[in-house]
């Protein structure tokens, strides 16, 4: 069987329809351009009124196309407002830890300052410390009650010496390196301060309860003289403690017994005064001479 002959490429009834369609259109379009070039020129009034009818016509098309084009456009910027809004929350974020770590910053150097300032004030007032110094540890989860010092024998540091702050006594110490000392806190079992009430004078010993507090017993028989509040401070017995420095304040009273807290909290305390022992032949043995001289008294 013998092939259809072959057509022309792009023949098709439809395409020439629609071809010719276009042509007509076109044609149409050019003649109603001229129509209304011509009716501009004979009578504008009535090209106004076409041009009045052609808006009326038209402008349910406008309105819906502003409308469609409005909504898009409120999306658009409701999505652009949405993600700058939360661009600002997380810079406002930023900038607020920014202040508090500042705020924080400001605060640990105003009390630093305040306790520079204080110890500065101390170091004015006691005559001849044997160091200013920093406390580095102390231990609070042992019987001992211990701190340590930045500062030892190369400072001129000695077991023995007193230790204080601007609030208080803390303690004294007990060993020494040579860059660094170890002081037993007034709050330790083993530490005993005579001390003296401020409001009367009535002496009395400051004994550590091995629990961050202290135990005040008077050396006089009687009624207890403590009341809650009551301040005191070391009375110079001893001949280790010089005299007058803050020791504890009364926090309880009850019956025989009274517990005090000290007023210098080495977990508090940055800034320790290791003083000289107030009076050193008080620890020192006896000479022969004295020895003596004591014997030949007694006999």
């Amino acid at each position: 069987m013998a092939s259809p002959p072959s057509r022309r490429p792009g023949f098709s009834r439809r395409a020439q329809y629609g071809l010719f369609l276009s042509y007509v259109a076109a044609l149409g379009g050019v003649l109603f351009a001229a129509l209304m070039l011509v009716i501009a020129k004979v009578d504008p009034t009535g090209f106004r009124a076409l041009k009045g009818v052609a808006l009326d016509v038209t402008r349910p098309v406008s309105a819906a196309g502003h409308g469609v084009s409005a909504f898009f456009t409120g999306l658009v910027d409701s999505a652009g407002n949405y993600f700058a809004a939360g661009a600002q929350n997380s810079e406002l974020k930023r900038r607020l830890a920014g202040e508090r770590r500042a705020l924080v910053q400001a605060k640990a150097t105003e009390l630093d300052n305040r306790r520079l300032k204080a110890m500065l004030k101390l170091s004015e007032e006691v005559p001849d410390p044997v160091a200013v110094t920093t406390i580095v540890g102390s231990s609070f989860d042992s019987v001992r009650r211990l701190a340590t010092l930045s500062a030892g024998a190369s400072s001129g540091i000695e077991p023995g010496q007193p230790v204080r702050a601007p609030e208080g006594l803390i303690g004294r110490v007990i060993e020494r390196g040579r860059w660094a000392s170890r002081v037993l806190l007034v709050s330790d079992a083993a530490s005993n301060v005579p001390v003296r009430l401020v409001r009367d004078g009535t002496p009395a010993i400051a004994t550590g309860h091995g629990d961050g507090t202290i135990d005040l017993k008077t050396l006089e028989v009687g009624k207890n003289p403590f009341r809650r509040g009551d301040v005191l401070v070391t009375s110079g017995i001893g001949g280790v403690y010089p005299p007058n420095i803050p020791v504890a304040v009364v926090a309880a009273v009850d019956g025989d017994r009274t517990v005090a807290k000290p007023l210098a909290d080495p977990s508090r305390v940055d800034y320790a005064m290791v003083l000289r022992v107030y009076q050193p032949v008080a620890g020192e043995p006896l000479s022969p001479r004295t020895t003596q001289a004591l014997q030949g008294a007694d006999q």
